[in-house]
Order: C-alpha cells, then structure tokens, then sequence
C-alpha cells in the first residue's frame, strides 16, 4: 500500500520523460540519425533518475523511436520507422504534419468506425440508443447556442457510445490513442458553422440507422458522415 504513491510517480515521471524526448525530435532539436544525447545529459534535462530514464528510453525503443545500436549509443530513428500509435499520433499533431495527419486520421476513421457502426447496430440496446439520442440533442442544443466545446464533447461522446456499443475490446483499445488528436481536429473544424450543420444531419442518419439494427444500413450511415467530414475538411479548413 505504501509503495502505490512511488510507482504512480515513477510512470508520471517516466511518461513526461517519453513525452518531452518526443518533442524534442519533432521540433529538431533531437535529430533522427544522430546518436541519442549521453544518459547523464539527459537524466540531468529533465531532472529524473538515471533509472527513470532508461525507463523512458525502453518505452521508445517499443515504439520504434530510438534504436539500439550494439557497443555505442541508441539511434534517434526517423519518424517513417516509427511504430507506436502514441508515439505518430504526437509526431501527426505537430504543426509541420498538419495537412497530412488530419487526412490520415480520416482514413483511420473510415476504417475504424464504419466497422464499428457495422458491429454495433445489432448490438445496440435501449440504453445505447437513449444515450445516442442524449448527446444528438445536446449537440443540437450546443450549435442553436454557439458553444463550439459543448458541441464537440456531445460529437465525440456519440461515436465513444457506438465503439462501446460494438463490444470489442480490441477496437476501444485501439482508438483510444486517437482521442487527443480527434478532441483538436473536432475543435478546429466545428468552429465553422456550415460543418456543425452537415454534421447534426449526418448524426441523425446515422442514429436512424442505429435503431434499425441493420449492420450494413450503419456501415453506409457512418461511411456517408465521413466522406461529408472529409469534404468539409477540404473545402472549409484545408482549402481544398
């Protein structure tokens, strides 16, 4: 029991050291190719333990970020040979990848949740539906008052409903490192009145094709609201 509060803080450590060698890769000042700075060096940055920094380095060893290199320093590795989601997801959110990124995560999207929608919409219950319905009408209620946050949680909270109405819990697990990027992207472009408008209608075919229980009626819903998103994406945010 005494040793829970030192753990917690060992991973709070850790993780802020995981982050903070992320960012300096993706700003320049760490290059890839070039060997990672001496342990000492970089225990002494961010004033942690050596032991909560090597820590950090094997997490971004499993991420593909730094590569080993026998009888030398690791290698700092480039962004194409990363493999973590966490780790591309915060490489995807830096500014010099805008573009990029917010078409990759819509092609994720597409992916991830017209198969979820699919799955979902058999399985969906009363309570599922009632909480679709829920936050369709706060999302309403949000865009008659202009509140661009209060829209974008309803917007996020209707989809997390679907994902956890499709009960697989290998697709929850994958999205999951999504939501930071999908909370920004949803921000950026509900801000735009025309996109929250396209977005209530597509929402409510794709609540339509919730109660139905038809999977592939779902699929089609979903796949319908991403080409809009993506379209909206372009034209209003992207500029074609």
């Amino acid at each position: 029991m005494t040793q829970r509060p030192v753990v917690t803080e060992r991973v709070t450590r850790t993780q802020a050291v995981v982050e903070g060698i992320l960012d300096a890769i993706i700003e320049g000042r760490l290059v890839a190719g070039e060997p990672l700075p001496p342990e000492g060096d970089l225990a002494g940055e961010f004033g942690v333990s050596r032991l909560t920094l090597r820590e950090a380095v094997r997490l971004l060893q499993a991420q593909g970020v730094i590569a080993p290199v026998p009888g030398s320093r690791h290698r700092i590795a480039p962004v194409d040979e990363w493999t973590g989601l966490e780790a591309v997801v915060r490489y995807a959110r830096s500014g010099g990848a805008r573009r990029r990124s917010s078409l990759e995560l819509l092609e994720m999207r597409v992916m991830f949740e017209t198969g979820a929608a699919e799955l979902a919409a058999p399985r969906c219950d009363a309570d599922d539906l009632a909480a679709l319905e829920d936050t369709l009408d706060r999302m309403r209620r949000a865009h008659e008052a202009g509140d661009v946050p209060g829209f974008v949680d309803a917007d996020l909270e209707f989809h997390d409903v679907i994902i956890a109405a499709a009960d697989n819990r290998i697709l929850i697990a994958s999205m999951r490192p999504l939501t930071t990027m999908l909370q920004e992207t949803r921000s950026e472009t509900s801000a735009v009145l025309e996109i929250r408008e396209h977005a209530l209608a597509e929402h409510e075919a794709v609540l339509a094709a919730m109660r139905s229980g038809s999977g592939e009626d779902a699929r089609e819903a979903m796949a319908s609201h991403m080409r809009q998103t993506r379209d909206d994406l372009l034209h209003f945010v992207l500029g074609g």
